[in-house]
């Protein structure tokens, strides 16, 4: 892979030489403009380093997320050597194409309900238009906001929701998208194939797909009924707690998840002090070990953040109803302003009846290869889904996991039979220190590092037995975005294999 400016005519092309065949694309991912140039080159397609989405060679289309829009491709013509681009000079200097519908000529007479605005009901709407329904699409959301960007909460509070919307109303209307904000799901009649809101409408559908996401825990001890005891799920949670930030407030993050760390790395040097209390003996232990988790934590104490770890919290004081303090479980008492709660959440499945779908004891949802609930014509997607994920069932909150698992749900509602084939690839940025990982790993029983630890320059792999199941990395791309295309290609890598693949 290699980029061209093109002189004069103005724009850069990413000329990409695979099996003999030249293909021209953008140069930049749909998603925050990462250079293509420095992802992985995988069977057919590019994986880029910073998020893991995907863009086939030959189309430029977008196969894998995060992101909404494709790349520009462009013709190629190869003359005695020589390879010309053609193109629209205006399509030259953009970055992203937005797949077009073309209404068929027949009206299909089905309704396509998709409950849930987050990744997953976006996509499903955009992308069952983009493969030729023409049925009535109702397309309901919880909260007041159009579709938007949720990563970007835990890292800036002050948030314009106009500026965050993954696509504006007018979007949504030219492509006859019915969107409905504001409205929660209430019941579904599977036998009647009629849900019920809660403005009390009801509508009937031929195919469901529900993503309805999940609702942080909130922590139920002594006096959390005080006022500034906050959860971060949603814009509005982001926007009351930018309004309690300032110099001279303590703040108080109960959890040591990737929001509550991202919340803290946001508020560190903005406010008085940042305190984060957790259960485990360090950060991310379960994802990343001992090891690494411990170096993330001295480097958010280089940042003057604290720490008080392998304890809860056991009561919140207040004074004239406002929150004063914290208690942990050895008595210690901690001024706190305001307290952020990051200990987890629940998905949002209570409009389910007991027995109407296969669900597990949490709630989730069970659904098949094809996100299929027990109930055919119901599908699921996103956090509440226990999905097929190489090779085993789970739920995996990843933001690029909800958008593939709409896009995947589209298709087959329209009866392409697309199955999953997921591979996890998620981020967290700290300080302005990336983290990516990819894979997925409860179970290792071995971390070996390559690079350096205390330069935040590494790699970590996590390994079952002989096989890598995942890897973590800082300041080291494109490795998680390869790890990620070799399982996606149904390949392994062996602990006999690293040092080669780290060539």
């Amino acid at each position: 892979m290699k980029v061209f400016d093109l002189g004069n005519e103005g724009g850069r092309v990413l000329l990409v030489k695979q099996k003999g065949q030249i293909s021209a694309l953008g140069t930049k991912c749909s998603h925050y403009g990462a250079p293509l140039v420095n992802g992985y080159l995988g069977n057919g397609r590019i994986r880029c380093q910073w998020h893991g989405a995907c863009f086939n060679i030959r189309t430029g289309d977008i196969e894998d997320f995060p992101g909404l829009d494709s790349l520009p491709c462009y013709r190629v013509i190869v003359e005695n050597g020589n390879v010309k681009v053609r193109a629209e000079r205006d399509m030259l200097t953009k970055s992203k194409r937005v797949r077009s519908f073309n209404w068929p000529i027949q009206y299909d007479c089905r309704t396509f309900i998709v409950v849930g605005g987050g990744p997953a009901g976006n996509n499903c709407v955009e992308t069952l238009r983009q493969v030729g329904f023409s049925g009535r699409i109702i397309f309901i959301g919880a909260e007041r906001y159009l579709p938007y960007d949720r990563v970007k909460l835990s890292k800036a509070f002050e948030l314009d929701p106009s500026r965050i919307a993954l696509r504006s109303g007018d979007f949504y209307r030219e492509r006859h998208i019915e969107v409905l904000l504001g409205t929660k799901l209430v019941g579904i009649n599977s036998c009647s194939k009629v849900i019920k809101l809660s403005t009390g409408e009801k509508y009937q559908y031929d195919k469901l797909f529900v993503a309805t996401g999940s609702t942080p825990r909130k922590h139920r001890v002594k006096g959390c009924s005080v006022r500034n005891i906050f959860v971060l799920r949603n814009l509005d949670d982001a926007l009351a707690i930018a309004e309690q930030l300032g110099p001279d407030k303590n703040v108080v993050i109960f959890g040591a998840s990737f929001i509550a760390m991202e919340v803290a790395s946001y508020c560190a040097g903005k406010v008085h002090s940042v305190t984060v209390i957790g259960k485990s003996a360090v950060p991310f232990k379960r994802l990343f070990g001992e090891i690494v988790g411990r170096r993330i934590m001295e480097f958010f104490e280089e940042k003057d953040v604290m720490f008080y770890m392998e304890t809860s919290v056991i009561a919140f004081e207040g004074e004239n109803g406002r929150l004063k303090s914290v208690v942990i479980s050895d008595g210690t008492v901690i001024d706190a302003d305001l307290c952020i709660v990051g200990i987890g959440s629940s998905p949002n499945t209570e409009y389910f009846e007991d027995g109407q779908v296969d669900m597990n004891s949490y709630g989730y949802v069970g659904v098949n290869e094809y996100l299929q609930t027990s109930c055919p014509d119901i599908y699921a997607g996103g956090d509440i889904a226990m999905a097929p994920v190489l090779g085993r069932k789970m739920s995996i909150g990843h933001w690029g996991l909800a958008h593939y698992h709409g896009h995947v749900a589209a298709l087959n509602m329209v009866g392409q039979k697309k199955p999953l084939n997921a591979v996890p690839f998620f981020w967290t940025v700290l300080f302005g220190k990336s983290i990516r990982y990819a894979g997925h790993s409860y179970n290792f029983d071995d971390v070996i590092i390559d690079g350096d630890l205390e330069e935040l320059k590494f790699v970590a792999f996590y390994c079952e037995g002989n096989i890598v199941a995942a890897i973590g990395t800082m300041n080291r791309d494109p490795l998680a975005a390869k790890f990620a295309e070799m399982l996606y290609e149904g390949r392994c890598l062996r602990k006999d294999d690293i040092e080669s693949f780290l060539m």
